[in-house]
């Protein structure tokens, strides 16, 4: 994990595990200061987490949709191109948007078995889990953006029969490049429908991990401020 050295002056595993570990020290240390400094942050993290499940929610009408699209298709004899493919990837989009927020109202599963037994081992346990989970989501993160740059610089496309405008494409990818390429970008965009390139799906798989080690890291750092668990499952009637 050296690739981003030169830009940020040290190793990126320094700035993804080494930094944010620190900081989990720091707030098992000084929890009323970690407390002041990271309100005003709570308030925006907490939003986009709203943010990331109402996206997944989107795409699962998306994926209803698309279902729909494709029976009546199939009942008025016509063709519909890539409208498995196209499921597929709202899917995935679904299932990566929602991490970050099933995790926020405990939805995902957690054993917890040995965190019942008394108060001074559940804070250990769970601190050490939340650690052990926040490292393992980091280092997915890292490698599943890495997995959407090699796919870009492969130009690796699609098997099946969904095609998307080429000017889709150039919107997206605008989102990597700086703001003085985008001009030169979006001249070279063109109207035609291009095979979908296997990055734009993927897209959904990088932002999602991204965004569920953003969470576990940030329920952690709670949980050693606050002394127990922020992460409180819904009651379901």
């Amino acid at each position: 994990m050296r690739d981003w050295q030169p830009m940020l002056g040290l190793p990126l595993w320094v700035w993804l595990f080494v930094m944010p570990s620190l900081f989990a020290l720091f707030c098992l240390l000084a929890p009323q200061i970690a407390r002041k400094l990271l309100t005003p942050i709570w308030k925006i993290t907490d939003r986009l987490y709203v943010a990331s499940g109402v996206l997944a929610a989107l795409f699962m009408v998306i994926i209803l949709l698309l279902i729909v699209g494709q029976m009546v298709a199939r009942w008025t004899s016509t063709i519909f191109p890539g409208g498995t493919e196209f499921a597929g990837y709202a899917m995935a989009c679904t299932s990566f948007f929602a991490m970050a927020y099933a995790l926020t109202r405990g939805a995902h599963i957690r054993v917890s078995i040995f965190l019942n037994m008394n108060g001074f081992l559940k804070f250990w346990l769970d601190a050490f889990a939340m650690l052990v989970s926040a490292i393992t989501a980091t280092y997915f993160a890292r490698y599943a953006v890495k997995t959407n740059y090699f796919s870009e610089m492969l130009n690796d496309r699609t098997q099946g029969l969904d095609q998307v405008p080429e000017w889709v494409l150039s919107l997206f990818s605008m989102m990597g490049q700086w703001p003085w390429h985008w001009a030169d970008t979006w001249s070279k965009a063109g109207s035609d429908m291009v095979f979908t390139p296997v990055w734009l799906p993927q897209l959904a798989m990088s932002v999602g991990t991204i965004l569920l080690a953003v969470a576990i890291w940030d329920y952690l750092y709670r949980l050693l401020i606050f002394r127990e668990t922020q992460i409180v499952r819904e009651a379901v009637e």
